[in-house]
C-alpha cells in the first residue's frame, strides 16, 4: 500500500489552508507598512517572515507529494 497518496478531501483542505496563509500574508504585509508603533510593525514584520515559510513548506509538500507518486 502506498502511503503517499492523498484523499481529495485533504487536497482540498491543503489548497484552502494555502489560500488563507497567502490572505493572512497579504494582510500582515500591508498592515506592517501602516502600523504607528513599532512593537505592532515588529510582530507583523516577524509574521510576515514565518508565514511565508509556512506557505513555501505546504507549497514544496504538494509539489514533492506528486514526485513520490511517480
Amino acid at each position: 500500500m502506498n502511503t503517499h497518496y492523498l484523499a481529495p478531501h485533504e487536497t482540498y483542505e491543503l489548497h484552502e489552508l494555502l489560500t488563507f496563509k497567502n490572505l493572512c500574508l497579504t494582510k500582515s504585509a500591508t498592515m506592517s507598512g501602516l502600523a504607528q508603533d513599532q512593537e505592532l510593525q515588529n510582530i507583523l514584520t516577524s509574521d510576515v517572515t514565518k508565514t511565508k515559510g509556512q506557505i513555501q513548506r505546504i507549497q514544496e509538500f504538494i509539489t514533492n507529494r506528486g514526485d513520490q507518486l511517480q
